[in-house]
């Protein structure tokens, strides 16, 4: 099932974005096969439980030493049949394991090599460490978000990690793959979360050119400057949205909430903008969050709740249209997006590492007496639980 189905992934095991862009082509349908690593991981990832790793779902997994050269075998016997290779690593790490786009592109010429950094392969920072924070900062994303006498807010990971490097990431590699199909040629993908953040501001940079944009935050149509088109507490200590844009919508808004527009103070003056800003934070601080959704919620007043991740998943309109599932006793986002023909389905719940290395090694023609040189020499594990 997916638009995907019949497409072979291979997935070199990483951090960050290059998981999860394996998750959503899994999703679509893909065969997504992860070679994870031997060792332990080091001190500082995250430690999960592997069925509860969400981004892992849909793959199988194959556990390789690869420093040694027994390990790196499997890989090329797995890249053979392959479609697209995925790769997280800094810069030059694949070339020094001889797994480098050189390397795999002349065992398989219609390979797509999908590679997932920061910085970029080139360029004066392209080899230095740096996370999600560090990317977003550099490109000019951060400064934009927060208020306007405080600090910028890091927004998690949502903005850099996963909407810059591994939506891109899984578009690069898909659109990469398109033309080789045409072509016969394979090529590789060199998606950086720094080039899709700065990708992502598209928007912002048309209002600079139109003169709209202000640099100073909290001061631009989108940021939460204008007072109806913001966050306001309510009497119980929660928090609401509105984003009454359109006049049309603010006057709805108003009459919802017992504000008569016409005694407002005009709010296309910013002057007036902090008093708008209090008469409503006034009125939305008069009733409790419950009390606003059975108002507001369903109009045309641009209105919603501010939910936590537990209660949006109990949401009556999340629920209808199954946003959130619960598979294998894990509750976790649903597939998206959702086509009318070839429908994705969820696949295998998120494995251990190396649970189908057994499997995998059969399928790729390793004969029993290959596999058991195999765990000799320790490029793959001593023969611990298996699955298909």
């Amino acid at each position: 099932m997916g638009p995907l189905k019949g497409v072979r992934v291979i997935e070199l095991a990483a951090l960050g974005p290059a998981p999860f862009c394996g998750m959503l082509l899994a999703d679509m349908g893909a065969e997504v096969i992860r070679v994870d690593r031997l060792s332990a991981p080091d001190a500082g990832e995250l430690r999960v439980n592997h069925r509860q790793h969400v981004a892992s779902r849909g793959r199988r997994s194959i556990a390789l030493d690869l420093k040694k050269p027994e390990g790196v075998e499997v890989v090329r016997r797995l890249l053979s049949g392959a479609d697209i290779l995925i790769e997280g690593f800094r810069p030059g790490v694949t070339e020094s394991l001889g797994l480098g786009p050189e390397d795999c592109l002349a065992l398989n010429p219609r390979l797509v090599y999908g590679r997932m950094t920061g910085w970029g392969q080139d360029g004066p920072l392209a080899r230095s460490a740096g996370h999600d924070l560090n990317y977003i900062a550099l490109s000019g994303a951060l400064h934009t978000i927060g208020s306007r006498n405080g600090p910028p807010v890091p927004p998690l990971n949502y903005v850099g990690d996963f909407g810059g490097g591994a939506l891109y990431l899984a578009f690069g590699v898909v659109s990469a793959l398109l033309e080789a199909r045409q072509s016969g040629r394979g090529q590789v993908v060199d998606a950086a979360v720094l080039d899709g953040v700065a990708s992502l501001m598209a928007f912002i940079f048309t209002q600079k050119a139109s003169g709209l944009w202000r640099d100073e935050r909290g001061s631009n149509m989108a940021d939460g400057s204008r007072p109806w088109n913001t966050v306001y507490e309510t009497r119980d200590g929660q928090h609401v949205t509105i984003a009454a844009l359109e006049p049309r919508f603010y006057r709805e808004l108003l009459a919802r909430i017992g504000l008569d527009a016409d005694a407002l103070l005009d709010r296309d003056d910013p002057a007036n903008w902090p008093a708008l800003r209090t008469r409503l934070g006034e009125t939305f601080k008069s009733r409790t969050r419950e009390e606003w959704n059975r108002l507001l919620e369903g109009s045309d007043a641009c209105y919603s709740p501010v939910l936590s991740p537990d209660e949006a998943t109990r949401h009556p309109h999340l629920v209808n249209r199954q946003v959130f599932v619960e598979r294998d006793g894990l509750v976790q986002p649903n597939i998206a997006p959702r086509f009318s023909r070839t429908r994705p389905a969820l696949g295998r719940p998120p494995p251990r590492p190396g649970e189908h290395t057994q499997a995998l090694l059969t399928e790729c023609g390793f004969s029993p007496q290959d596999i058991a040189r195999l765990r000799e020499c320790r490029a793959i594990d001593q023969g611990q639980n298996q699955a298909a």
